[in-house]
C-alpha cells in the first residue's frame, strides 16, 4: 500500500504488534538493560539528587546564604552559613549565620530587630549554597536600606536605585 494512506496502515500496524509483543518483549528489553539502567540511575541518599541534607562546607566551615524576600522575591542579602547557623535557622526559623569579620555566630536582626523569618529554606544541587526566602521585619541592609544590593554598576562607578 502506498501514499498517505500506506504510512497509516504501517503505523497501525506497529502499533498492533507492539500492543501484541509488550507483555512478551518488555521484561526481556528490561532484563537486558537492567545493568545500564542500575549504573545510570544515582542512589537516593547521592548528595545531588537524594533527600539527604549533606551540606558541603568549604576550607572554612562555611556555606554561602543568598537570602530573598519570600513575596517580591528580591535578593535581600548574602551571607555565611556554619553547622551552627543552618541549624539554628532550621530549627527557629530565623535567619542566622557566621560573621566572617566578626567572627561570630549571628541571628539577622538579634540587635536591630530586623529579623528575617524563614519561610521556606532550599540548598543547591551540589549543597554548598543555602537559598533562603523570607519575611523582613525592616530593612535586611546593616546601612537601612531594604537590600543589601542597593547599587548597581554602570560603567565601573556605583549608582543607587
Amino acid at each position: 500500500v502506498g501514499g498517505e494512506h500506506g504510512a497509516a496502515f504501517v503505523v497501525v500496524g506497529c502499533w498492533r504488534a507492539y500492543k501484541l509483543l509488550k507483555p512478551v518483549c518488555l521484561p526481556i528489553v528490561m532484563e537486558i538493560f537492567r545493568p545500564c539502567l542500575s549504573q545510570s540511575l544515582p542512589p537516593m541518599n547521592d548528595r545531588e539528587t537524594g533527600t539527604l541534607l549533606d551540606p558541603r562546607y568549604d576550607v572554612d566551615g562555611l556555606i554561602t546564604a543568598v537570602c530573598t524576600h519570600a513575596v517580591t522575591g528580591d535578593v535581600l542579602m548574602l551571607a555565611h552559613m556554619n553547622a551552627e547557623a543552618l541549624a539554628a535557622t532550621l530549627n527557629t526559623g530565623r535567619a542566622t549565620f557566621w560573621s566572617r569579620s566578626r567572627a561570630k555566630f549571628w541571628m539577622k536582626g538579634e540587635e536591630s530587630g530586623h529579623i528575617l523569618t524563614v519561610v521556606e529554606a532550599r540548598i543547591d544541587c551540589d549543597q554548598d549554597a543555602v537559598w533562603l526566602k523570607c519575611l523582613p521585619a525592616g530593612p535586611a541592609c546593616h546601612t537601612g536600606e531594604a537590600s543589601c544590593f542597593y547599587r548597581r554598576i554602570e560603567d565601573g562607578a556605583l549608582v543607587r536605585d
